[in-house]
């Protein structure tokens, strides 16, 4: 593999672990020992810590899997390095309650916590895009005052507090920082206004580079300044043609019926970052590839991200290298099943980034 010197600032490079019942040998064909456990999720942590990634996404579904929160605070005394960036669902829990929970986890993670901001509905109820966006820069800017030891007077549009500042602190004395994402006008705003580091899923690298132009400056008008994520599946193999057969055989147990079930059981399903997943397979070949090396397969059995960078070590190592380029400074990627997946990028791909947590100014 080629070990030329990167010209490209360090990357983020976090891996996944499928708290919310995603993980498989095929796509669409569970696997009891598989679903989502506290031993399993574990083992993936675990992999991912000895490999050597930065950080770990601990997604977060009301109706799959097990809590994030709840897992976070058990992997704390079992990690040494790695982060944890924990995703909380913010229109189910109070923010000064949501904000005790998050100092507490990082003070048990030694102040590696980071935090993904979901933009959720309370589970059985509906709330229109804008009201919901505006609720969670509410909530952002609530937990932003309250983990940076503040008090807080707040009168906002769904929230009215005056309270003191928690006596707990983080461990750096300032909050996390805050990952977000969605594609819609509200959610860009929100993430604008509020957030730290933007999330796309997979896209084709001209429109990669289109939503980074618009974020940055949807920010600048507020001044600020975002960063840039991207969440992707990989398929990493010794050759391109070994890694192509792998991801074929992902699918080759996936009844269309039945992936059509997992995509629409998600809360997210009719989101418009869910249908522009939808639109990618459409527009891809009969392979699945809407550009070399991204393969759409991915998406018939599963909602949310719905591509994986699919190649040999050389072709994935240039794909992210390719989205360095254009601004993504943080790849969160996964890969089926995840723990395998993970074990084989930290040997084939990761020794040649140049990685390290990524440092935001909160």
């Amino acid at each position: 593999m080629s070990r030329a010197p990167s010209s490209h600032p360090p990357c983020e490079v976090s891996w996944f672990s499928a708290l919310c019942d995603d993980d498989y040998e095929f796509l669409g064909a569970p696997d009891p020992a598989l679903r989502a456990s506290f031993e399993h999720c574990r083992d993936i942590a675990l992999t991912a810590e000895t490999g050597g990634f930065d950080n770990l996404l601990l997604p977060s579904g009301y109706a799959l899997g097990i809590d994030g929160v709840a897992f976070a605070a058990g992997m704390a005394p079992l990690l040494k390095r790695m982060r944890l960036l924990t995703a909380v669902r913010c229109g189910e829990m109070h923010p000064p309650q949501l904000a005790r929970q998050l100092i507490t986890l990082d003070q048990m993670l030694g102040g590696r916590l980071t935090v993904n901001i979901i933009s959720s509905d309370l589970p059985g109820e509906q709330m229109a895009s804008g009201p919901r966006y505006r609720r969670t820069v509410e909530v952002m800017q609530i937990l932003a005052r309250l983990m940076n030891g503040e008090a807080i007077d707040h009168r906002g549009e769904h929230y009215t507090l005056k309270l003191d500042p928690p006596r707990i602190r983080t461990v750096s004395g300032r909050r996390p920082p805050f990952y977000f994402g969605g594609l819609s006008d509200d959610a860009r705003d929100a993430a604008a206004e509020a957030s730290d580091v933007f999330l796309m899923w997979p896209d084709r690298m001209e429109t990669v580079a289109e939503i980074i132009a618009d974020l940055k400056s949807r920010a600048a008008a507020r001044g600020r300044v975002l960063r840039f994520g991207y969440r992707v599946h990989v398929v990493v193999r010794d050759t391109e043609a070994e890694a192509r057969a792998a991801a074929d055989r992902l699918l080759s147990r996936l009844d269309d019926a039945e992936g059509a079930a997992i995509r629409n059981r998600s809360l997210d399903s009719a989101s418009y970052g869910v249908r522009r997943q939808a639109e990618l397979r459409e527009a891809a070949g009969s392979e699945g590839y809407v550009e070399n090396n991204l393969w759409t397969g991915i998406g018939r059995a599963r909602s949310g991200c719905g591509a994986a960078i699919v190649g040999d070590p050389d072709q994935v190592l240039a794909k992210l290298n390719a989205y360095r380029a254009i601004g993504i400074e943080a790849f969160i990627l996964s890969g089926y099943p995840h723990a395998a997946e993970a074990d084989l990028f930290a040997r084939h791909v990761l020794p040649h980034i140049d990685h390290r947590p990524l440092e935001v100014e909160v």
